[in-house]
């Protein structure tokens, strides 16, 4: 099956700034992709090239197969974008600002009512098609910006902080709806609200300083989260030193004498339970007396935190 998107070594430069560095990554239909990053780690700046309205200093793009970069109308007709501000007219009534836009993605007459007609009815337009938009609340707008954006039946969905501003009966119809669109698109979600991710999103890449840092789906990274560190307990002092020298073992903070936190290794090559178990079963056989080994829960914005650390310290 043909990705979506295709994004391979995309660099940007300013001058000599590099706002984007070799970065890759594929999304296909059925997949909501979380874009996350800090102020200033590039997020925009890639965003603007999948859409074709920033050109990479190097690297390549197709979207659905075709490459944006030397066939960018083809590429752009499987492309609808929702900017951070929906570019909206808000002295035309919803009908007339949809019809306008199935004219200028060249919807074929035939075609154009049913077009129509299901982007409404999709977005929940269908009872203010005759309101204008500038009467319209915030919410309802950006269901006018959601619905011009999946008019054209693109492949690709890219939505930039469609929920910004919104209050929260609001945010969870937007929610519901890019899950809802998701089903039969390929969405890049691009957010700074952490639970949105984890609410609409499947999968979540994470960029800071230019780089993508995390690539992973959402069961993998909950799994993550739900498992990295461990909580111990022992009825004797435990030395730190042996416990460290055990495989997948990260490193150990010493929270009191009979306590210590452990981070883990979850790559490929150690398993929770491995690391859980030969941690027990030396515990045990030192004589320390094991209590509790329990694993720590984190939250995305905990994750989120560690690692565009880890990031920036390096």
């Amino acid at each position: 099956m043909t990705d979506l998107i295709n994004a391979e070594n995309l660099y940007r430069y300013y001058d000599q700034h590099c706002a984007v560095n070799a970065v890759s990554f594929s999304l296909a239909k059925g997949e909501v992709l979380g874009f996350l990053g800090q102020n200033g780690a590039g997020k925009t700046t890639t965003m603007q090239m999948l859409c074709g309205n920033l050109a990479p200093s190097a690297g390549s793009i197709r979207i659905n197969g075709i490459d944006l970069l030397s066939n960018p109308k083809a590429a752009k007709v499987n492309l609808g974008y929702l900017p951070d501000t929906p570019p909206l007219y808000k002295d035309l009534t919803v009908n007339e600002f949809l019809l306008y836009c199935a004219q200028l993605h060249r919807i074929p007459n035939i075609q154009r009512t049913k077009a129509l007609q299901t982007a409404k009815e999709r977005c929940g337009l269908t009872d203010v098609a005759e309101r204008l938009i500038g009467n319209l609340s915030k919410g309802y707008q950006q269901r006018v910006g959601i619905a011009q954006a999946i008019l054209h039946n693109p492949a690709v969905i890219i939505l930039d902080e469609p929920t910004v501003g919104l209050d929260p009966l609001q945010i969870r119809e937007i929610r519901g709806l890019i899950r809802e669109l998701g089903q039969d698109h390929g969405i890049i979600l691009s957010t700074h609200i952490l639970s949105e991710v984890q609410d609409s999103c499947t999968h979540v890449q994470i960029i800071q300083q230019g780089r993508l840092i995390l690539k992973a789906s959402i069961n993998e990274l909950n799994r993550q989260m739900n498992s990295s560190s461990l909580r111990i307990v022992t009825r004797l002092p435990v030395a730190v030193e042996q416990l460290t020298a055990i495989p997948g073992v990260l490193s150990i903070e010493v929270i009191n004498p009979l306590e210590i936190r452990v981070q883990q290794d979850l790559s490929p090559l150690q398993t929770t339970g491995t690391v859980a178990e030969h941690l027990a079963e030396t515990i045990v056989t030192a004589g320390w007396g094991l209590q509790t080994l329990t694993p720590i829960q984190h939250s995305l914005e905990d994750e989120f935190i560690r690692l565009t650390q880890l990031e920036t310290a390096a």
